[in-house]
């Protein structure tokens, strides 16, 4: 399944948020290019409008806007996203992705277009929370029914050597008989 790692850019306020995008959310992602908007809704902001402004590949290439598809190549680049030139007229061949984000991205930068009447702040706080509560309820439904005395305790190295020191004589006592 693709999962993806949005940040979200608030333009407004000068802050980025990371939102983690799985599921049938990720696959509508797949196929739009740097420019283009998507809904919040994709990205659990309903009532946002994102544009999308980046990203970078499993390997950390990254993805420029002015190189069409989906796939990765070398490029011989003067300047801009991917190269930065430290002497006038310098140009190197650099490897970068496409414009079409696909299941090999595996971040994706946004923008925020249009705002909602809530704050990206409080929606993804709400989202937190709830994800900290189910994770609070999976461990009170698995409860151990040891007391802490009762659980085993970590061993120590040298109660592990003791331990085959004696697992060795019983072997060799059995060869002896």
């Amino acid at each position: 399944m693709v999962e993806f790692k949005v940040v979200v850019n608030d333009v407004k306020k000068g802050k980025s948020h990371q939102v983690q995008v799985s599921g049938h959310h990720a696959n509508s992602l797949i196929g739009k290019k740097i420019g283009d908007e998507v809904d919040g809704i994709f990205i659990s902001l309903p009532g946002y409008k994102l544009q999308i402004t980046g990203g970078t590949d499993k390997d950390g290439f990254t993805m420029r806007k002015d190189f069409p598809g989906m796939g990765r190549r070398r490029l011989l680049l003067s300047e801009g996203l991917g190269f930065k030139p430290t002497e006038e007229g310098m140009r190197k061949k650099k490897s970068v992705r496409g414009n079409t984000i696909n299941q090999d991205v595996v971040q994706i930068n946004m923008k925020v277009v249009k705002y909602s009447s809530r704050s990206i702040d409080q929606i993804l706080s709400v989202k937190k929370e709830d994800e900290q509560e189910e994770k609070v309820e999976e461990k009170e439904e698995k409860p151990t029914d040891k007391k802490p005395e009762e659980l085993p305790k970590e061993k120590t190295k040298e109660e592990t050597k003791e331990e085959k020191k004696d697992e060795e004589k019983k072997e060799e006592k059995k060869e002896e008989e």
